[in-house]
């Protein structure tokens, strides 16, 4: 790799979680020659209306874009069939808290809309490209069930899913695509154009370095054209550093400000509904970490990787992201002492939970390099903290504290 790569490449744990709004998935795949519906993002209800009289026609759509799918059982995807409708529907969506069955029951506020030409739909299917980490290969999925979630066909009629692995050195041939084509029932006229949508989505997919490009749905129109009426794309974290076009996209209102922080704290951190905060060095303790505290009966409020070279300033950032949590009643310490060794993790712990305050039962398991001398540490600290010995014990107590 040469060197300037090098030298640009994120540090581990910086890395970004970039998804794309629908309107700028769509932009993209224009820019791949995969058709799409003509429309424009809006911020304001004014907005709105400018871009419904600019588009013409007499049916257009109005779209909250929000980074979650079932935006339509939601109510956030309405049909207006006159200028009048289309600010009736943009006032409605603009600044409601939307709900889905991805948001949470929380929702999430809608602060920009997408306005579209409405198309004149025959029939609707799924297209889907995505890392599958089994066969180490990007994987087509096609199916005739499109307009609804591709996880509930899964579940209930799988054989209406065809799958296709792509091999890296050989690409998405014609024929393949046309096999899958033929397969999900998209009448032999729209084969050609189909044929080529599918190779463009693979470009797509590979050029910009997605982990996701997702087209629910792909319709057939009245007149016989084959459109992208939806698009979804997600980014691959690491590799933003070669897109600097793309990381600018990204939209952290949508995102969760204690992922955020953690992010510019050089955290690797993802926020849960259990109440057991963990701090873990490795991403494979911390998902271990988090199946003893479920084996035990307890619900883990976070993932959360403080890397193998943690400083004081992390650890306190890590403790202080973690005290957000309105659910957290305790925080479950499980470190592996390899490279950094426990007597430096100890000193860390004890100065970050000095400059936090933390009021909540600390649970403590140090285990590797130097462990002796970091459980002398600790216990010469000031702080309180429940000791644990295993990965077990510690997990346990985490548990009944967070009972209490």
């Amino acid at each position: 790799m040469p060197t300037a790569v090098l030298a640009n490449k994120p540090r581990c744990g910086t890395t970004l979680r970039v998804k794309l709004h629908e309107y700028q998935a769509k932009k993209i795949l224009r820019a791949h020659q995969i058709p799409v519906p003509e429309g424009n993002p809006c911020f304001s209800v004014e907005e709105a209306v400018a871009a419904a009289k600019a588009l013409e026609g007499n049916r257009w759509v109005v779209k909250a874009q929000i980074h979650a799918g079932g935006r339509g059982k939601g109510g956030g995807v309405r049909v207006a069939s006159s200028i009048e409708e289309v600010r009736s529907h943009a006032s409605a969506i603009l600044g409601m808290n939307l709900i889905t069955h991805q948001t949470g029951p929380t929702g999430k506020v809608v602060k920009r809309l997408l306005i579209e030409r409405g198309v004149d739909i025959a029939d609707e299917l799924y297209i889907g490209l995505v890392v599958d980490r089994g066969s180490q290969r990007v994987v087509l999925m096609a199916s005739s069930e499109g307009g609804v979630d591709i996880e509930s066909v899964a579940i209930q009629d799988p054989g209406k899913i065809r799958t296709l692995q792509i091999d890296p050195k050989e690409g998405m041939s014609a024929d393949a695509a046309r096999a899958v084509v033929a397969e999900i029932g998209l009448p032999e006229s729209v084969h050609d154009d189909a044929v080529k949508l599918l190779s463009n989505l693979y470009d797509v997919f590979l050029t910009c370095d997605a982990t996701l490009v997702e087209v629910n749905p792909l319709v057939v129109t009245r007149d016989g054209n084959i459109v992208a009426v939806d698009a979804k794309i997600n980014l691959d974290d690491s590799a933003m550093y070669r897109h600097p076009e793309l990381a600018e996209l990204r939209d952290l209102s949508e995102e969760d400000p204690n992922e955020i922080e953690a992010t510019q704290a050089g955290l690797n951190y993802i926020s849960l509904e259990g109440n057991i905060g963990c701090l873990v060095n490795g991403a494979g303790l911390a998902m271990a970490t988090m199946d003893i505290i479920k084996l035990h009966g307890g619900e883990p409020a976070n993932f959360l990787d403080v890397g193998g070279g943690a400083t004081t300033e992390q650890v306190s950032a890590a403790f202080r992201i973690m005290l957000k949590h309105s659910s957290v009643r305790v925080i479950l310490v499980n470190i592996f002492g390899g490279i950094m060794r426990c007597d430096v993790i100890a000193a860390g712990i004890v100065e970050a939970a000095r400059q936090v305050d933390i009021r909540l039962p600390l649970v403590i398991r140090l285990e590797g390099t130097n462990v002796e001398k970091g459980r002398q540490i600790l216990a010469d600290s000031k702080i309180s903290f429940l000791p644990a010995t295993t990965m077990d014990d510690a997990a346990q107590k985490a548990v009944a504290a967070a009972r209490k």
